[in-house]
């Protein structure tokens, strides 16, 4: 079983450097990402999501997202993937980089996942 990153960011920028930054720490994991509206505007879209889920070549999907309606497009976009996707309420950044660098590392799952749970976006 093999892990990738999904990055989904309302800003196409936000979403193509982040990447940048994780692949310092993570040189063999498969990192995909999407930002922006269908027009690159400020938002996010469930097709771009879905098609960078499709372009990860994991087997499984460890997503990150910065704000709340992305989390929404990304969860409607999971329901019709063909390979688990995996949301995660982490901060962006240091979530998405501690996955990154755990992931590289070979540690497990259960660990990963209870290292990023110190970084819990808490809702209302």
């Amino acid at each position: 079983m093999t892990y990738g990153l999904l990055i989904v960011s309302h800003v196409p920028e936000i979403a193509a450097g982040l990447p940048k930054l994780l692949k310092q720490v993570a040189a063999d994991v498969p990192i995909t990402y999407t930002g922006g509206t269908d027009e690159n505007g400020i938002g996010t879209s469930m097709e771009k999501i879905g098609q960078a889920i499709a372009e990860n070549s994991a087997d499984e999907i460890l997503a990150f997202y910065d704000l709340g309606s992305a989390r929404m497009n990304l969860d409607m976009a999971a329901e019709f993937a063909d390979k688990k996707v995996r949301v995660y309420d982490a901060a962006l950044i240091e979530g998405s980089y501690v996955a990154a660098s755990l992931l590289q590392a070979g540690v497990g799952l259960a660990e990963l996942e209870s290292q990023l749970a110190p970084l819990k976006v808490k809702g209302d």
